[in-house]
């Protein structure tokens, strides 16, 4: 049963009375499973829930309940039940699939069961626009669109928002099935997000008759709207296409070019642009002055409750943002923000694993304006990107001899100087990821010595006396001096190949590599690294 307190409110009759009212109007039939509902044969098995969840904003009154078996509300988990729904149905229609000896359901599958594939389009050009209809589906209307024509390829193509009755899945160019990875997509769509990118598919008549108007990419997409109910989807139709060409195309998609969502540093910036839209938001919500910073990360995350997770990955974001947009960061001119590239060392991915790791997670309960923790903690992680910068990087790294099969070079006898292959090596992310945690270690004997005590998520919210700059600072010179990272004879074994984390939390602990081999006189000495000289 929901935690719902109008359902909790109401007396025995009146939840018979309730639960009556859903049979009825939902004919019958289970909101999630569709299948039948029985009140007496059911009783005590039956559940009314939130259909949108109180967690992400739905409200607690008798439009936004429904019925349904207990056991299908408990397998949806936390899930909106339109999306629960979906992906039972998403489910049968994978069950069926299998039984006939398919790999799992496909968005053919999806439209023959919700009424599409099932009629030929025709179409009228000339070179400059199209002329169609959608007539067996009772909809008589001569639509037209401007027919364009792509610089580089010459394909044709124009746009149209197209019936499920007319649209059919092209399982050639893309034989992929759906899987229950489509949830993300339903729970966006859910909440009344659009489609970025329009289906794309192509359609060419045989002499004079109507052809099928095949989707060939965007299926998940298509495929999640309408399990949500969508009847017409917008899709971009390639005319009389060299179709060899778009398979081609689509296979290159998935395989040399490796197509994948966007690199760590711009989903980084995006969740900064969305937390700064929710501060305005706030702010406007309370009547607030544009340079009104009076409220607390806190109170934002609170006042859109039903985005909780997502808010607070948006103020580590915007966090993240901050630092690496600094002017006054000397790291980043040693950043590659989309990989590691023989130009500059470090790979954002590293500077994310490594150093923002040591942020603070949560939200944060003081105000968010000028002298904020959040201020502290930036200020603090650019001075510590530029004591690593100045250590390991400024005038060592070399932008001309770079890093291009360097450890391979190394191997074959060339030299390079010092400071340079120490700042390839310490770059890489296994090692700068080890790097920061013993920097937390020192942070964390300073305040253990002095005897201060500091939460250790909450390091660097506070200003870090001198005393404890220098220690970290001699830490890490002291590391820069270990003869690893100079070492010729270690390319091949310990810096030639990818190694993980484990595998230098070994050597910086004993000296050695989880293989046994001596990689350092032994392991690192916390007191000798950081006592002055």
């Amino acid at each position: 049963m929901a935690n719902s307190r109008f359902v909790s409110s109401l007396n025995p009759e009146e939840l018979r009375d309730l639960r009556s009212k859903f049979h009825r109007i939902q004919q019958g039939k289970c909101y999630i499973c569709q299948g039948a509902i029985d009140l007496t044969v059911h009783d005590g098995a039956l559940d009314i829930d939130h259909i949108e969840p109180l967690a992400t904003g739905g409200r607690d009154i008798e439009q936004n309940l429904a019925l349904t078996h207990s056991s299908c509300n408990r397998s949806k988990g936390a899930s909106h039940l339109r999306v629960a729904r979906s992906l039972h149905q998403l489910k049968a229609l994978e069950l069926a699939a299998t039984a006939r000896g398919e790999r799992g359901a496909n968005l053919d599958d999806i439209l023959s069961a919700y009424g599409g594939s099932q009629h030929l389009f025709r179409l009228e050009r000339d070179s400059s626009a199209v002329k169609f209809s959608f007539s067996q589906t009772g909809d008589n209307a001569t639509y037209s669109a401007p027919l364009y024509e792509d610089m580089l390829s010459k394909q044709k193509y124009f746009f149209c928002l197209v019936p499920l009755e007319y649209l059919h899945h092209d399982d050639v160019i893309n034989p992929r099935s759906i899987g229950s990875s489509i949830r993300g997509l339903l729970e966006e769509f859910l909440k009344g997000r659009p489609q970025l990118h329009v289906g794309l598919a192509w359609w060419t008549p045989e002499g004079s008759e109507p052809h099928k108007l095949r989707l060939f990419d965007g299926q998940h997409k298509a495929a999640a709207q309408i399990l949500l109910g969508a009847t017409r989807l917008p899709v971009r139709v390639f005319v009389e296409p060299d179709v060899s060409e778009l398979i081609q195309t689509n296979t290159n998609a998935g395989s040399t070019l490796r197509q994948v969502a966007f690199d760590k540093a711009v989903m980084r910036h995006l969740g900064s642009s969305l937390y700064g839209d929710r501060i305005r938001q706030y702010q406007r919500a309370f009547k607030l002055e544009e340079d009104d910073y009076s409220f607390s990360e806190r109170e934002v995350v609170q006042h859109f409750r039903g985005e909780k997770r997502q808010m607070e990955r948006f103020i580590i974001d915007a966090q993240r943002d901050a630092i690496a947009r600094e002017a006054g960061n000397r790291l980043l001119e040693f950043v590659e923000w989309s990989g590691k590239v023989a130009d500059r060392p470090l790979a954002y991915s590293t500077v994310d694993s490594a150093f923002f790791q040591l942020l603070h997670r949560k939200a944060l309960a003081n105000p968010i304006g000028q002298g904020s923790e959040r201020e502290i903690e930036r200020r603090q992680m650019v001075r510590l990107m530029n004591l690593f910068a100045q250590v390991f990087f400024v005038d060592q790294w070399d932008g001309d001899l770079g890093g291009r099969r360097l450890e391979s070079r190394i191997q074959k006898g060339e030299r390079f100087p010092e400071g340079h292959v120490r700042a390839w090596r310490i770059a890489r992310e296994e090692v700068a990821v080890n790097v920061l945690r013993w920097v937390r270690s020192v942070i964390e004997n300073y305040y253990a010595v002095t005897g201060r005590h500091v939460e250790r998520e909450r390091l660097f919210l506070e200003e870090f006396p001198e005393p404890l700059w220098d220690n970290v600072e001699r830490f890490l010179k002291s590391l820069a001096a270990l003869p690893c990272w100079v070492n010729p004879q270690l390319a091949s074994v310990v810096f030639g190949p990818k190694q993980n984390q484990d595998f230098w939390e070994a050597i910086f602990r004993t000296g050695k590599a989880p293989t046994g081999m001596e990689v350092l006189p032994g392991g690192l000495d916390l007191q000798e690294m950081i006592t002055p000289r």
